[in-house]
């Protein structure tokens, strides 16, 4: 019997989780779920991460040691982070259309968002997020930058928070690999290349789960949402997240790569789809990386030299769906207050928003922290936060797939302007790979 697409088990796996959630919440299953289903969703999202540095740091050296002359890796550091902030403007510009077009803070009524407002487990969340961001805007200027530099590697490879310091690290080391004499620098070479091998092919065990974990995380997030009174009166707001979302994923990517590579829409879509799914369900870019890696690479054409590079960097610092969601929510929760934004405001948040999503973690629920800076610059109040917790979770899976989606975009189109975008077809995969794709 031929075997279902990775994609296809994805997409029943996630079927079935809200099913069996909506099942279990109708039949007061929801202890049960969150006892002995929900843990087999924290183990696969605990594997994903667990591969995620040393995915970096085999890729990485391996495909700036490929480059062999430090002027490509200069040149191509260049686009990556060029077009990254580019999408990233146009982001937040879609989510201020939108937001302005359709204002889903207009028809929120006085009695709804005082219950919005009082609602307490929506308070705790929206303090601590508060709190945390006061934090990042307490220290100087430039201690992100500072942040770049690990004082030791050992240490800061202990947190997949740590990625962009274990990035720094890597392409030093591996600029350093280029400098020395290509007899000394085989043995390195040919060790990285080796593990390398050996990280794809437990990436491809763990995605054998992929359909099981996601029915794991899908369920036990029906049981643990919020009540249905509180969707119904944030409907609106979260469909405007949604409709610049869609603009993003379905408009704009697919045309860059259709007019940047060639290639069309089904292809792309065909190609990241897995990744695409799975960032919906685990709500991280950074866990969702290696498998992004291995789609970019295997069914994208993109080769290893740039998807090494230029996709550790965009799951830390390439947040379009982020970046469109805080525009949007700034907006929204000015709305609901009666606050008339003027165009300059707006444009603030335009650059603020930009800057914070570059500096948002690659995990679940980052952006909403960063939202408290663009909220502060634009003046509006910051206890606004809860009326928009409640639906961040659905809000934040559907951001990060927009996130994975720009980073395999920007990855292709790095790729074509070097000459490293190949056709797929010619590669050798695995036999998973060819009966997935025959």
């Amino acid at each position: 019997m031929k075997k279902l697409p990775l994609h296809w088990q994805i997409l029943l796996g996630m079927a079935a989780g809200i099913l069996f959630g909506l099942l279990s919440s109708y039949m007061g299953w929801n202890e049960f779920v969150k006892d002995w289903i929900k843990p087999f969703g924290t183990i696969f999202i605990n594997l994903l991460k667990l591969i995620a540095i040393p995915l970096i740091v085999a890729s990485l050296i391996k495909g700036i040691a490929d480059l062999e002359d430090i002027s490509k890796l200069s040149q191509m550091g260049g686009r990556t982070i060029g077009i990254y902030v580019l999408t990233t403007v146009f982001a937040v510009c879609v989510g201020l259309v939108m937001v302005n077009v359709v204002s889903p803070g207009t028809g929120i009524t006085e009695e709804t968002r005082q219950e919005l407002l009082s609602n307490e487990s929506a308070q705790a969340g929206a303090t601590a997020k508060i709190e945390q961001a006061n934090a990042q805007q307490d220290q100087s200027p430039l201690q992100p930058l500072v942040d770049l530099f690990p004082d030791n590697i050992f240490e800061a490879a202990t947190s997949n928070g740590n990625m962009l310091q274990i990035i720094v690290f890597v392409v030093f080391f591996g600029i350093g690999l280029i400098l020395i004499p290509k007899e000394t620098a085989k043995p390195v070479k040919d060790f990285f290349n080796g593990f390398n091998e050996v990280i794809l092919k437990l990436i491809d065990l763990i995605m054998i789960t992929a359909p099981y974990g996601v029915f794991a995380l899908l369920a036990a997030l029906i049981v643990e949402s919020p009540s249905a009174d509180l969707f119904s009166a944030l409907l609106w707001y979260g469909l405007t997240v949604i409709l610049g979302l869609g603009v993003l994923i379905f408009l704009l990517y697919p045309t860059l790569v259709f007019f940047f590579t060639g290639r069309t829409p089904r292809f792309f879509f065909n190609g990241i789809s897995p990744a695409q799914l799975l960032a919906f369900s685990t709500s991280s870019s950074a866990a969702t990386l290696p498998v992004t890696m291995e789609r970019v690479e295997e069914h994208l054409g993109v080769e290893s030299e740039v998807t090494s590079f230029v996709l550790p960097i965009g799951a830390t610092i390439n947040m379009d769906g982020t970046s469109c969601y805080q525009a949007i929510a700034a907006l929204f929760i000015a709305q609901v207050y009666g606050m008339d934004l003027d165009l300059g405001t707006q444009l603030g948040i335009i650059v603020t928003a930009t800057l914070a999503s570059i500096g948002s973690a690659a995990v679940p629920g980052a952006g909403i922290v960063m939202l408290v800076i663009v909220l502060g610059q634009a003046g509006i109040p910051l206890e606004g936060l809860v009326l928009i917790i409640a639906v961040d979770r659905p809000l934040d899976m559907c951001r990060t797939v927009a996130n994975v989606t720009g980073d395999a975009t920007v990855s292709m189109l790095v790729a074509k302007s070097v000459g490293k975008l190949g056709d797929p077809s010619e590669r050798k995969w695995d036999d998973h790979y060819q009966q997935e794709t025959a």
